[in-house]
Parts: C-alpha cells; sequence; structure tokens
C-alpha cells in the first residue's frame, strides 16, 4: 500500500521527459515517487551519501543480503557501509532490474543509429554513461565514481543458466514506485531505455517524479523490516544520524 496519501501537501513535482538527467537530494524522511507515465519507462538511477561521497550504493550486497535477484516492495538499498540508503515502501510495477547497466555512446550508435545533435537537434540519441557524468559533475563527481544503476520499471529475468531475458511492456501506464529515505541520500538518474530493450527505435518515455514528507516515518521503516539482515542494516543507519 502507497504511504503517500491524498492530504499529504506534494513538496515538488516535476516531468522528467524521456532523454533527459536530474539529480538532487532526497532528504532524510521525504519520499520520492516515480510514475510511468505512458508505460514502458525506464529509469537509471544511482545512489550516495551527499554528505560523504564515498559511500554509495552497493548493489551485490544489496542482492545477497536480501536473497534477491529483483528489487521490489520491501526491498532496501544498502550502501557500502552497511547502511540503507533508500528502500522501496510500495510499487505498483512488481519487479526492477538491478543488472542491466547502461549503455554508453558508442553502443546507442551501434543499436539506434547516428542521432546527432546537428541533425536532431534537442532530439538527439543520448545516452546513459554521458547523461550520468552530466548530473555527477554538478556534485564533482567524475568517471571514477559512476556507479552500477538500478533500472526502476524494467524486468530482466536470470535462467539455470545464467542467461537475461529482458521482458518488454513489464510497466503499464501509471505505474509506480516510492523510495523512502531514511537519510539523506544524493540521487543520480536518467530516463533512458534500457540496454536490453529489444526495440529498434530510440524512444526513452517520460517518468513523472514527486516528492512528499511521509506522514509516519516509523510506519516507512516498517514495511522495510522484511529481513533481519535489514533490520541491523537500519541499526547502522540510526547510529550514522546521531
Amino acid at each position: 500500500m502507497a504511504l503517500l496519501d491524498k492530504e499529504t501537501s506534494v513538496l515538488r513535482e516535476e516531468t522528467l521527459p524521456g532523454g533527459g538527467t536530474l539529480s538532487f537530494i532526497l532528504k532524510r524522511g521525504q519520499i520520492l515517487r516515480m510514475t510511468d507515465i505512458e508505460g514502458g519507462a525506464n529509469v537509471s538511477l544511482m545512489m550516495l551519501n551527499p554528505h560523504e561521497k564515498s559511500e554509495r550504493l552497493n548493489l551485490p550486497d544489496t542482492l545477497k543480503g536480501q536473497h534477491t535477484a529483483r528489487l521490489t516492495a520491501g526491498h532496501c538499498f544498502y550502501s557500502d557501509m552497511g547502511r540503507v540508503l533508500a528502500g522501496i515502501i510500495a510499487d505498483t510495477c512488481g519487479w526492477h532490474d538491478p543488472f542491466g547497466g547502461v549503455l554508453n555512446a558508442a553502443e546507442v550508435k551501434e543499436k539506434y543509429g547516428q542521432g546527432r545533435y546537428q541533425d536532431l537537434r534537442n532530439g538527439f540519441y543520448r545516452n546513459g554513461t554521458d547523461n550520468l557524468l552530466i548530473e555527477m559533475g554538478k556534485w564533482d563527481l567524475n568517471l571514477e565514481d559512476l556507479l552500477m544503476v538500478v533500472n526502476f520499471f524494467s524486468k530482466v529475468t536470470v535462467d539455470e543458466q545464467g542467461a537475461f531475458t529482458f521482458h518488454s511492456g513489464a510497466s503499464k501506464t501509471g505505474s509506480y514506485v516510492e523510495l523512502f529515505a531514511p537519510m539523506d541520500v544524493l540521487v543520480v538518474l536518467t530516463a533512458l531505455q534500457h540496454p536490453m530493450d529489444p526495440a529498434a527505435d530510440y524512444a526513452p518515455r517520460p517518468v513523472q517524479l514527486t516528492w512528499r514528507q511521509a506522514t509516519d516515518e516509523n510506519a516507512a521503516i516498517g514495511a522495510l523490516m522484511t529481513r533481519p539482515e535489514n533490520e541491523r542494516a537500519f541499526t547502522n543507519t540510526r547510529l550514522f544520524a546521531l
């Protein structure tokens, strides 16, 4: 169940166009809702501690600690210091991919064609690596700081032989996911197609971003106490916040 009720005032709302980028600090106690406006969106997202940016999202620990190969409601995002940077408290999509990464400029050209700014102006073909680096530069972060990303709204399964399969249409129009921040977290994201998306045309979809204050932080944290490992990570988070 969503923890954003209609009576909670919106702190900020923004539509991120397909191909767009954004970075911001999601404050402790805030909830970010990402909504797939048209269906078939993908949001590649990084997380770091804005007060000590050497602490960042550790996806291997996130997956191992919660015994999962996908991310959905009840899952936390662990930092490399064993703290909870954020957690998914509501999810109508049901599956978010931690494996696919992003494409670089050469890969986008190979997959979609030239797509130059000189020909397409603002409709030129963007790529995930450069998009993330543009936003990272605003926070004094460089190529060596580029992290693994979570691809929200994308479903990728792994079979017994270790082969990956992308499932088109997994996210429907109006699907949303809500992230709760138990500590300040620097979010860097871009809305581009998943690298494994078989669609031949470059056509990234927009997403709606909505920020609200959690009316009950204890309820939000309680929704993430799905494993003993999460409880220990929240203990580390509380100690950091003292």
